[in-house]
């Protein structure tokens, strides 16, 4: 019998099927736990743009939410499975290559690379919580790491210029964010052949509105970021609860928060959609 129709119609599986197929279950995974992440994020910070301040809006508040929720404990290991899963997703990336043409380019292997740090650390954070250590990165509050970091950095010979850069790579990385989400970039990553008109509206609502609102965040802790570094004060660093805070000390008042806080619910509910969607 052909071993090629065996596999075809269910039989024993290639190496590189089932790698991709374990991949795509950890990717889609990850994306759910990251919409639900920012989805709790967003509700917390529009609570404290309506008056309740003692919230804390950053992962950590997000991860303390659900931990005093019916079936918690539950919720917090699913996530810390699902964040495991986004990190290995970009470490094959980085490793094998992304899907598509330009996949297996240097510049693509190094991005996902830079991802799959980020959420190991992410994903570590939140194992920390779900078996209590919250004190570590999970539970701690984001506004103090961000300014022990800084101070830390600032201490260090050319730290001034150290900081300063990182803020600045913030920074554009948030304007980089913003507009890609703005111009409908993440297009090339969905199979909109299989989305109906109604979806594929209700995506861009969510992809442009959740991604100018991120960028907008990323690149406001940048500037803060370099703020403090050129007035060497660790204290002007902030982290994602000070960041958001921050916008309802605008002119705008608390209203920008409750726009920018609005977007942050709209991306978790974008990254359901890349969950169902994405092309991995």
């Amino acid at each position: 019998m052909d071993v090629s129709t065996l596999t075809s119609r269910g039989g024993p599986r290639t190496g590189r099927e089932a790698r991709g197929a374990a991949t795509e279950g950890a990717a889609r995974a990850g994306l759910s736990a990251r919409g639900v992440i920012y989805l709790l994020v967003g509700a917390l910070a529009l609570q404290i743009a309506f008056g309740d301040g003692h919230r804390q809006a950053d992962r950590g508040g997000a991860l303390a939410e659900i931990s005093g929720k019916p079936f918690g404990a539950v919720v917090l290991w699913a996530l810390a499975v699902g964040l495991v899963g986004m990190a290995l997703w970009r470490l094959s990336e980085a490793v094998f290559g992304a899907g598509g043409p330009e996949g297996r380019k240097a510049t693509k292997r190094l991005s996902s690379a830079g991802r799959f740090v980020f959420y190991a650390f992410v994903a570590s954070s939140v194992l920390l919580f779900a078996v209590g250590s919250r004190g570590g990165g999970g539970g701690g509050n984001s506004d103090k790491q961000s300014k022990d970091m800084t101070a830390k950095v600032l201490q260090m010979p050319g730290g001034q210029w150290i900081v300063g850069l990182a803020g600045i790579g913030i920074a554009a990385a948030g304007v980089w964010i913003g507009v890609r989400a703005v111009m409908r970039k993440y297009h090339d990553k969905l199979k909109l052949g299989q989305m109906s008109r109604r979806a594929r509206q209700a995506v861009d609502i969510t992809g442009v509105g959740g991604g100018a609102a991120r960028g907008l965040v990323f690149a406001a802790a940048g500037v803060f970021a370099v703020r403090a570094a050129v007035e060497y004060e660790p204290d002007k660093a902030k982290g994602l609860d000070d960041t958001l805070r921050s916008f309802a000390h605008t002119p705008a008042g608390p209203w920008l928060l409750v726009c920018v806080a609005a977007g942050f619910v709209l991306f978790g509910l974008f990254s359901f959609a890349m969950a169902r969607w994405r092309k991995v």
